[in-house]
C-alpha cells in the first residue's frame, strides 16, 4: 500500500502507483479540474507525476503562489507556441518566470513589433482555447540534441549540449510545439486564461554582447481577471509615479552624460535631501552612535585585507598615484575599524557605536542604472557597533524598534522581514556563520516578529537581516539591514582589552536603516507621487498676491513664517491668481496662502491645501499651529 498524506493531516491509501491527478480526483470532482500540479515532499511536480512510495502530498491550484508560477511558466511556453506558429522560421532560446511575469527570447530575422505582440497575444488565446494537453516526455540528452537540431532549433540544441553526457533531460509538448524544460506545467492549456503581453526588448544570446542581438518578449500572467487589471493599473500608476519623470517636472535633480550614473542634486532636491539626512542625524543621536567621517580613497592592500579586493573588485574604482594603488570605497566599515584601531580600546567602551553619512561609489553596469534608485555614487546612513559576541543580541533586539519607528514615521507601515543567510563565496569558518546566522534569529525571535529566509544571499563576510517595505502601490522595497560580521575586524586587527587583560577581538555590527539615501528619497517620491508631507516638501508654503495692493502685507507674512522655520516662497508676479494658484498646485506644494483685501484688511490669510482643498480665512497664527502640529505629528 501507498500512503498519500495531505496538508490536514489526513491519509490516503493506495494499493498500486497513483498519479497527483488520480489522488486530486480520490478527493473531489473540484479539486481535480482546479488542481495545476502537485507539491510531492516540498518540491513541485505535474499532475501527471507518478506516486510509488510513502510521500507527503498537497494539491497546487490557483490559489497557491506555486500555482501563479505553474501558469507563468505554461503561459511563457504558450508564447513561444504562438510565435512557432505565426513565425514559422524564429528559433526558441529560453523563457523563465520572472518577478510579476515572464520573458522569451526568440532568435529572428526581423524584429518584432508592437503589431507583431498584438497577433501574437491574439493567437496565444486561439491555442488556449483548443485546451490542448501539456505532456512530459524524458529523453537522453544526445537524443534530445539531434530532436532539437532535426526541427531547426540551433539554440536549444546548444542549451541540451551544454548538459553532462549520459544525464536525462525532460520535453513538454502541446499541440504541435515541443519545448525543453524542466517543468512543471499546467496538465493543458485551458488552464491559461489570464495574462497580457507587455513589451519588446533586446537581449544578447547568453547575456554575452559577442553574441547575436534576441527579441525579447515580456508577459505576464495571472489566475483572474480581476488580477490582472489590477496589475495593469499599478503599472500605470507607477508610470505616472516614477521619480525620474516628477524629479525633472518639480526640479529636483537631473542627469548628464558627463558624469553617469551620478546626481546633480539641483536645490529643491537637496532640500529634500537634507530634511532626510538630519532627521537621520537625530536617530543617530538618540540611539548612541558618534557620528564619525571617514576618507573616500583607501590604499589597496587595505581593500585585500578585508577581502573586498579579492571577491568586489570588479565592482570598484580604483586610481593610482606615486606608484601606489588605491580604490573608491565601496562601502564605509574599514574605515571604520581604522577609527576603532586609532585607540587602545577597552572592553568598558563597548558597544562603540559608529555612524556616518558615508558616500560611496560602485561600478556598476550602464544597463543596471536607474534614476536615482540604483547609481554609481550613493551615501549611505550608515553605522558600525563593535561590541561583545555576548552584546549582539541586546544591539540587534534594540535595532529592531529603531528602523521601525523611522519607516512609520516616513509613512510605511507595511513592513517585511528577511535573514540572508551564506554565500558559497564567503570568508570565515562554517562555525563563525553558524553563530552569526542564529544570533539574527534569536533577536528577532525577542523582538516578536516573523521572518523569511535566503540562504545563499548574504554578504562575503556576515549573514544579514533585511527590511523590506511596501509602498502605496504595493510594491516591495528593500532598504535596512543589520548584518553580524566575525571576520573584519580580525582581518584588520582591531582589538580590545578584555575584563581579564587579554586583548580579544571584537564582533562588528553593520546597521543601515534607509540604506542608500538617493535610492530611498527615490521611494519616498514615488511612495507620495511627488507630493512630500509637509515636513519632507522643499517649499512648504507658497504666498500669493491677487494685485500689488496687498504685496507688502504677503513680504510681511512670507517673512513671519520664514522667521519661525517654514520653507516658503513668495510670488509677488503680476498674474492672474487662478493662473499663479494652478501653476504651484502642479508642483504639488502642501500649503497655498492667497492675499487679497479682504486678508490684508482683516490681518488674516486665505489658505488652500494640496489637492485645492479651500480652508477659508484664519489668523496667521492659526495657521502656524496647524503646520507645526502637521510637522511635529508627520501627518
Amino acid at each position: 500500500m501507498i500512503s498519500v498524506r495531505l496538508p490536514d493531516g489526513s491519509q490516503r491509501q493506495f494499493e498500486a502507483p497513483v498519479t497527483v491527478a488520480q489522488v486530486a480526483g480520490s478527493i473531489g470532482a473540484g479539486l481535480a479540474k482546479a488542481a495545476l500540479a502537485g507539491k510531492v515532499n516540498g518540491k513541485v511536480v505535474d499532475t501527471s507525476y507518478l506516486i510509488e512510495n510513502d510521500v507527503d502530498l498537497s494539491i497546487v491550484t490557483d490559489k497557491d503562489a506555486d500555482g501563479l508560477d505553474v501558469i507563468r511558466h505554461s503561459t511563457a511556453h504558450l508564447l513561444a507556441y504562438a510565435v512557432k506558429e505565426l513565425f514559422p522560421e524564429a528559433q526558441v532560446t529560453i523563457g523563465p518566470v520572472i518577478e510579476n511575469g515572464f520573458y522569451y527570447d526568440f532568435s529572428y530575422k526581423r524584429p518584432f513589433t508592437p503589431d507583431d505582440l498584438v497577433a501574437i497575444e491574439k493567437k496565444m488565446a486561439e491555442l488556449a482555447k483548443k485546451d490542448e494537453p501539456v505532456t512530459r516526455k524524458v529523453l537522453p540528452r544526445d537524443e534530445a540534441v539531434a530532436y532539437f537540431k532535426s526541427i531547426g532549433e540551433a539554440y536549444k540544441a546548444e542549451i541540451i549540449g551544454s548538459i553532462p553526457q549520459g544525464e536525462d533531460v525532460s520535453l513538454y509538448t502541446e499541440g504541435n510545439f515541443t519545448d525543453l524544460c524542466r517543468g512543471p506545467h499546467v496538465p493543458s492549456t485551458g488552464k491559461l486564461k489570464v495574462f497580457k503581453l507587455m513589451k519588446l526588448a533586446g537581449a544578447y544570446w547568453r547575456g554575452d554582447s559577442k553574441n547575436e542581438m534576441l527579441q525579447r518578449v515580456y508577459g505576464t500572467a495571472f489566475a483572474k481577471k480581476e488580477e490582472l487589471e489590477a496589475y495593469l493599473h499599478m503599472l500605470e500608476e507607477a508610470e505616472k509615479r516614477d521619480h525620474r519623470k516628477l524629479g525633472k517636472a518639480l526640479d529636483l535633480f537631473h542627469f548628464q552624460d558627463e558624469a553617469p550614473g551620478l546626481i546633480f542634486w539641483h536645490p529643491k532636491g537637496w532640500t529634500i535631501w537634507q530634511q532626510v539626512e538630519q532627521y537621520m542625524r537625530k536617530v543617530y543621536q538618540d540611539c548612541g552612535y558618534q557620528e564619525v567621517k571617514g576618507p573616500q580613497i583607501l590604499d589597496r592592500t587595505l581593500w585585500e585585507r578585508t577581502g573586498h579586493w579579492e571577491n568586489y573588485r570588479e565592482n570598484m574604482f580604483s586610481t593610482e598615484s606615486e606608484n601606489r594603488h588605491y580604490a573608491l570605497k565601496p562601502m564605509n566599515c574599514p574605515g571604520h575599524v581604522q577609527i576603532f584601531n586609532s585607540n587602545m580600546r577597552s572592553y568598558r567602551e563597548l558597544p562603540l557605536r559608529f555612524g556616518e553619512f558615508g558616500q560611496c561609489h560602485r561600478n556598476e553596469p550602464s544597463g543596471a542604472l536607474h534614476g536615482i534608485m540604483r547609481v554609481r555614487g550613493f551615501t549611505q546612513d550608515d553605522g558600525h557597533i563593535f561590541c561583545t559576541e555576548e552584546q549582539i543580541l541586546a544591539e540587534v533586539t534594540a535595532f529592531h524598534p529603531q528602523a521601525m519607528k523611522v519607516y512609520a514615521d516616513f509613512g510605511f507601515e507595511n513592513i517585511f522581514i528577511k535573514i540572508a543567510l551564506r554565500p558559497d563565496n564567503r570568508i570565515g569558518s562554517d562555525e563563525v556563520w553558524d553563530t552569526a546566522e542564529e544570533a539574527l534569529r534569536s533577536a528577532l525571535r525577542q523582538c516578536g516578529v516573523t521572518w523569511e529566509e535566503l540562504p545563499g544571499e548574504g554578504a562575503f563576510y556576515g549573514p544579514k537581516i533585511e527590511y523590506h517595505l511596501k509602498d502605496s502601490l504595493g510594491r516591495p522595497w528593500q532598504v535596512g539591514t543589520m548584518q553580524v560580521d566575525f571576520s573584519m575586524p580580525g582581518r584588520l586587527d582591531a582589538e580590545y582589552v578584555s575584563d581579564d587583560n587579554s586583548r580579544k577581538v571584537p564582533v562588528m555590527l553593520h546597521r543601515a536603516i534607509v540604506g542608500s539615501m538617493e535610492r530611498f528619497i527615490g521611494i519616498l517620491i514615488e511612495n507620495h507621487a511627488g507630493a512630500m508631507p509637509l515636513w519632507l516638501s522643499p517649499v512648504q508654503i507658497v504666498v500669493l498676491n491677487i494685485s500689488d495692493a496687498q504685496a507688502d502685507y504677503a513680504k510681511s507674512v512670507a517673512e513671519n513664517l520664514k522667521k519661525q522655520g517654514f520653507r516658503v516662497h513668495l510670488d509677488l508676479r503680476n498674474e492672474k491668481i487662478t493662473y499663479k494658484i494652478r501653476e504651484h498646485s502642479v508642483q504639488k506644494l502642501p500649503y497655498i496662502i492667497v492675499i487679497g483685501d479682504k486678508e490684508r484688511d482683516a490681518n488674516t490669510v486665505a489658505v488652500r491645501t494640496r489637492g485645492n482643498l479651500d480652508l477659508g480665512a484664519m489668523p496667521l497664527d492659526a495657521l502656524v499651529d496647524r503646520l507645526k502640529n502637521e510637522i511635529d505629528t508627520k501627518a
